[in-house]
């Protein structure tokens, strides 16, 4: 039995197929997802959990290069944007998308999808995996 990381056993499995580059979304309850993405439904009730509450236990197994988003998300919960880039710092690329082509394109792309119970408007991350600090570079 596993005590420790990630205990969702689908995004445990989830995780382990990921490389390099790869996409995932942590989305709010509200996004409507093409029937091709793999979505792990971790919505308990209004706002249980948020996306920053999976976010912030994603990122402790999770190393990110990349992080997208709505555009929408900056105009309509921009709370929730400064919350998103607060667990970021320089070194991580930020991009804000329309939201047609974050709802589309990006959805698609996505490895997995995490749906969240969150009800704050447009609070969807996209976050792009990135090597890690554990690869060993000799330059």
């Amino acid at each position: 039995m596993t005590e420790s990381g990630l205990l969702n056993r689908e995004l445990a499995a989830e995780f382990a197929k990921l490389g390099h580059t790869d996409k995932i979304l942590i989305t709010d309850a509200g996004l409507a997802l093409p029937a091709t993405t793999k979505v792990i439904d971790l919505a308990l009730a209004p706002n249980m959990p948020t996306t920053i509450t999976v976010l912030e236990e994603v990122l402790k197994h999770f190393s990110v290069e990349k992080i997208l988003y709505s555009e929408e998300t900056a105009k309509t919960s921009p709370s929730r944007e400064k919350e998103f880039l607060s667990h970021f710092d320089d070194s991580v690329a930020v991009e804000k998308v329309t939201q047609n082509d974050l709802r589309g394109k990006l959805c698609s792309e996505v490895k997995f999808a995490i749906r969240t119970g969150d009800f704050t408007a447009y609070s969807n991350l996209v976050l792009v995996s990135a090597g890690g600090p554990r690869w060993f570079c000799e330059k």
